[in-house]
Formats: C-alpha cells, structure tokens, sequence
C-alpha cells in the first residue's frame, strides 16, 4: 500500500490572491481513499474547467477564476500529487493514464457539462484526450503552451528541462516561478511551493517531467495519437489559444503546430511578454478568450 501524504491546511492560510473556498472529491472510482483538491466558484450551465500542470496547482489560476465565475461555473482541480490533494508519496503511483482516468472519473462524479476546457503544460498533455471520450460534455477549448505527446523526439529546450528537473529532486517551485514569472511578488512565488512542505511530498513535481512521452512505446503515446485525430477530424466545438512568445520549449513554434492540429483553431493570441506560465497573464488571456467566443 503506498503511502499517502496530504498537505497540513496551514500551509495554505493566507496565500494571496487565493481566497476560494476548498472543495473535494473523494472515492472516486478507482481512487477510493484517495482526495483531490479543487475549486468551485460562480455559477451556471457552462462550465470552465481549468488544468494546470507541473509543477504548480490552481493557485495558477487565481487570476482568470474570477473572470470565468462572471460566465459561468468555474472547476479548478490539482492533479493527484499536487496542490491539495493528496499526494502518494512513491514515484512509482504515477503514471499517465492513472491521471487521465482520475480526471474522466473526476468529471462523471461532478457531472459537469456544457464544458469549457482551459489547458495549459501537462493539463493539456492530460486534458486534450479527454474529449474523445465523453465529446458530448464539451463545447469550447481554451489552449496555452502546450502539445499532445505522440512519442516524438522533443526539442533541446525540453530535454535541458527534463535534466535539470531530475538534478533536482527537491525542485525549488518558488525560484523557478519567479524566474519564469519576475512580476511575481516573493509571497506570489512562495505560495506555489506551499503545498509541500519537504521533498516527500514532491513525488507528483519530480516524476511528470519523465512521463512525458518522448519514445514511440511510452505508456500515453497510443492513446494522445487517438487524441490527435480526434482535435484534428472530430472536433467541432469553439476554440481559442493564447501562447506565451518567451517560453522556450513551448513557444510559439508548437503552439503554431497545435493550431494547425485543432479543427477549426483560430489564429493564435500572441502574447510577447508572457513565458511559459500563460496564467499569470491571465486577465488578459481570459478576458480575449471571451471577447472570441461572443464574437465566434
């Protein structure tokens, strides 16, 4: 049985910016005992369902929550390892599909439809294969730096990151958040790194790095190719991208791929000085994204 570490609440007194409410799902099919960590906030028959990835947790999204709740009702769940859920505190628990089937048992639970899904790093490695198997629960796409993995070679940028993340085991969040991100304040920057309070709870941060699949016969390629065809020939719902220009392994050169991808994908919105953390210009981002949707 793998141990199970959840984050102390203290941990998260105070954080600014983040004053939602928490809220959990718990048993999930094929995750009895296990709780994950999301928000909820406003109301409505949309809903904006927003994925972060790694290595940080819906505090990513604080600045385009209040934004959607205007809309609609707004889903920010932390991945299994991350945030406020619970975190298994072996390397070995995580894997792709474990994440992918959490999240589809994860959305049958709340039953959410009408499903706007806000994706960006590993929630859209993870997210962007939702759809296929349950399309009749979306409607809208918003996409940031991000990509499907379908087991090709990646970028030099990439691997860089994967050495490093793997040199540094006990990763410091807050210096790389505030380096992606300098308009951060150190209380900003600080609360990424909250939820773990030593490097016991990191197992989620260390092990996604080295799931992305860079090999032809990596558990997830199979089933993001399934993916691919389905953005590319099925998909018929509303779609908006936003792409940070400084970030370098998921610029623009990716993003421009991924438009070309999605059926029906507008022109990318550039944003030239944001990085790879597009939420952190979030206002801006979910404001447009809705200003497409009025007008698409």
């Amino acid at each position: 049985m793998t141990e199970v570490l959840r984050t102390p609440d203290t941990a998260f007194d105070g954080l600014p910016g983040y004053g939602f409410a928490p809220h959990y799902a718990e048993n999930l099919e094929g995750y009895e005992g296990l709780r994950v960590h999301y928000v909820d906030e406003g109301k409505g028959d949309e809903t904006f369902l927003c994925l972060h990835g790694q290595p940080t947790w819906s505090y990513l999204y604080r600045r385009m929550i209040p934004i959607f709740a205007k809309q609609g009702r707004v889903i920010a769940p932390d991945w299994l390892g991350f945030g406020k859920s619970d975190k298994p505190a072996s390397d070995d628990w995580y894997s792709f599909h474990k994440h992918r089937y959490m999240m589809l048992a994860f959305i049958d639970q709340l039953d959410l439809k009408r499903i706007t899904l806000v994706v960006q790093d590993w929630g859209g490695l993870l997210g962007l294969t939702l759809p296929m198997d349950m399309p009749e629960r979306f409607e809208r796409l918003i996409i940031m730096n991000t990509a499907l993995a379908t087991g090709r070679k990646p970028s030099d940028g990439f691997m860089q990151w994967r050495a490093y993340a793997a040199a540094n085991p006990d990763l410091d969040i807050a210096t790389l958040m505030q380096r992606s991100c300098p308009h951060l304040s150190e209380a900003e920057a600080l609360a990424y790194a909250a939820p773990y309070p030593d490097m016991s709870y990191k197992a989620g941060v260390r092990r996604f790095p080295n799931m992305v699949m860079v090999e032809p016969d990596m558990e997830g390629v199979e089933t993001s190719k399934r993916a691919a065809q389905f953005w590319r020939e099925e998909w018929s719902g509303k779609s908006f991208m936003a792409v940070g220009e400084q970030d370098p392994v998921l610029g623009v050169d990716v993003m421009q791929a991924m438009a070309k991808l999605i059926r029906g994908g507008p022109d990318p919105y550039l944003m030239p000085q944001a990085g790879h953390f597009v939420q952190e210009w979030g206002e801006e981002v979910a404001k447009a994204a809705l200003a497409h949707f009025a007008k698409a």
